[in-house]
């Protein structure tokens, strides 16, 4: 037993050296291609061949990454998404990097589900299939029914079972102490730690990798986004089967249907595609921008398209090991940039991306609101068919252009920016794929366009509070003005001086005009933005702001008249 011990600490210690040996040699070739040699007036020579290079580092990350599959699977997956900071030979040289690793034998599969769950698992479920439905590096899926007592109980017989990788826990944490030291190496790169905080992304990352492989919270997720699609018919989500459930085996109801890329599949069923693609993005916009809790893994083998009666259909989610959380600021941020696209106003959307924290507040953003500008004018609306159609040298000198002002800008990578990166770059290549000529502009717009209506309602509701507490401090200053008066002829210093009570009776009376000029022009506002929305009520407003207009008229003049009269 301990020579055993040994040797699998061996293994794990090989593992570890094995992924630093990787990100060591080829991170000194990227400084001295990409930063040594343009310093020293070699740039043109480090340019050269420089496509060739970055997809041969892929290709070799992609070996590495099956060959050791645990978390450098998931890597290279977060790798091919992050389209945003590195170059396109290696988003697309890993960007069918599926879990490409062999299955686990079913008897060491079946020794680990029954330690988990307390019993054989003939005494459990009537039947397990031994040929998995789907191997990954994390755990691998068996198709199973439940015991004729549990199908009572729960009125489900066919479910699925995900069952961990035997020693997964163990390789995920060898993998992570091995990501964090290249996370400090690459943070005392200046032209990284300046844009990205890699430590904290790598721990982001870590955080999402360990959720994946405790199933209690991957239940805890499956019922929370259904709570949030609970009353909308285009999503379902499989019932989870709690009495099975614990932290390495996963059982849940089976609802294997239409893969969401089988285009043939989805034809034969009498279902369009292209509407499949359209309401799957609008579908994904509701998971960021109005629950701010989303599916951060939605590739094709984790959403189904369940056809109903009638030729009615729907989108099955599985998987909810990978969720991502918006928090509200962020997500405000969020819907101005999308806001901002679909207006094509640049000014707005630089705005958007400052708000979303990508920007430093002291970022001059001059250049990159034009550029912004001249990306609407000329690309703005283009689906990715029609892009193609551009001339490919417009679309470089554009692209160099701005590419050159972005890295003169303090960007930077904000916290829990990773998976909706992720989640977006898997939607857009999705719904290309379910239909060539998807325009993202076309399923932008519509929801933008309840954005704005929502904003618009949010300004008038806020208009409508300002007017409430204008009024309220309308009818609380005056009170307490009279108070601290009082209070000052009633305290130790006695205000006998004639000048001294003409200029505190000059305070009130200023006081008071210009409490009325602000309750008139709040009154006013409030009534021309409430107009549209409710115009009995908005004329109702602007009729009464001309009473606090005519006090804040005629006081003064009553006022001198009094002073002449005494």
């Amino acid at each position: 037993m301990t020579e055993v011990r040994a040797v699998h600490d061996a293994a794990m210690r090989a593992r570890s050296r094995r992924i630093l040996r990787f990100a060591a040699r080829y991170l000194a070739q990227a400084w001295w291609f990409e930063l040594f040699l343009p310093r020293i007036g070699l740039g043109r020579l480090a340019a050269r061949n420089r496509s060739k290079r970055l997809t041969h580092i892929a290709r070799r990350f992609h070996v590495l990454a099956v060959d050791l599959g645990g978390l450098m699977i998931k890597v290279g997956q977060f790798m091919s998404s992050r389209l945003d900071v590195l170059p396109p030979e290696i988003t697309k040289e890993l960007e069918g990097l599926q879990d490409e690793v062999p299955a686990v034998p079913f008897a060491d599969i079946e020794t680990l589900a029954e330690a988990e769950l307390g019993l054989p698992l003939d005494r459990r479920f009537s039947f397990v299939d031994p040929v998995p439905l789907a191997a990954a590096s994390l755990g691998q899926v068996h198709r199973a029914r439940l015991s004729e007592q549990d199908a009572a109980d729960t009125g489900l017989l066919h479910v699925v079972v995900k069952i961990q990788r035997p020693g997964i826990a163990e390789i995920v944490a060898v993998d992570l102490s091995a990501l964090r030291r290249v996370g400090g190496w690459l943070s005392r790169v200046r032209l990284v730690s300046d844009r990205v905080d890699v430590p904290a992304l790598v721990e982001e990352f870590a955080l999402t990798s360990l959720d994946e492989i405790d199933y209690l919270q991957e239940a805890a997720n499956a019922e929370r986004f259904a709570q949030n699609f609970a009353d909308d018919a285009r999503v379902s989500v499989p019932e989870v089967v709690w009495e099975r459930v614990t932290r390495r085996v996963l059982t849940m109801q089976d609802v294997t249907a239409i893969k969401i890329n089988d285009v043939g599949a989805l034809r034969a069923a009498g279902i369009d595609p292209s509407a499949v693609a359209t309401e799957f993005a609008s579908v994904m916009f509701d998971q960021l921008f109005l629950y701010g809790y989303f599916h951060a893994d939605p590739h094709p083998g984790n959403i189904f398209v369940t056809p109903l009666p009638e030729g009615a259909w729907k989108f099955t989610f599985v998987d909810f090991g990978m969720m991502g959380e918006i928090p509200d600021t962020l997500r405000q941020g969020l819907r101005k940039v999308l806001i901002a696209a679909a207006s094509r106003d640049g000014k707005g959307m630089v705005e958007g991306i400052r708000s979303v924290g990508a920007l430093l507040p002291s970022a001059d953003t001059t250049e990159l609101e034009r550029a912004m500008t001249t990306l609407f004018s000329r690309f703005g609306g283009m689906g990715f068919a029609e892009l193609q159609q551009v001339d490919p040298r417009e679309y470089r000198a554009f692209a160099n252009e701005f590419g050159d002002i972005v890295r003169t800008l303090p960007f930077q990578l904000p916290e829990n920016f990773l998976l909706i990166v992720r989640a977006m770059s898997l939607t857009s290549g999705m719904c290309s794929s379910l239909d060539p000529a998807f325009n993202i502009w076309n399923a932008v717009e519509p929801y933008s366009a309840r954005l704005i209506r929502e904003e618009g309602a949010n300004l008038v509701k806020s208009a409508a509070q300002q007017v409430v507490t204008f009024a309220s401090t309308v009818v609380r200053l005056p009170g307490r003005i009279d108070e601290v008066i009082t209070r000052i002829e009633e305290g130790n210093l006695t205000v006998q001086t004639p000048q001294l009570d003409r200029r505190l009776d000059n305070f009130q009376r200023a006081a008071r005009q210009i409490i009325a000029a602000v309750l008139f022009a709040a009154l006013l506002i409030g009534g021309i933005l409430l107009h549209p929305q409710n115009a009995v009520f908005g004329v109702v407003l602007m009729s009464v702001s001309g009473l606090p207009l005519l006090y804040a008229l005629l006081a003064g003049l009553f006022g001198r008249r009094g002073r002449r009269i005494r």
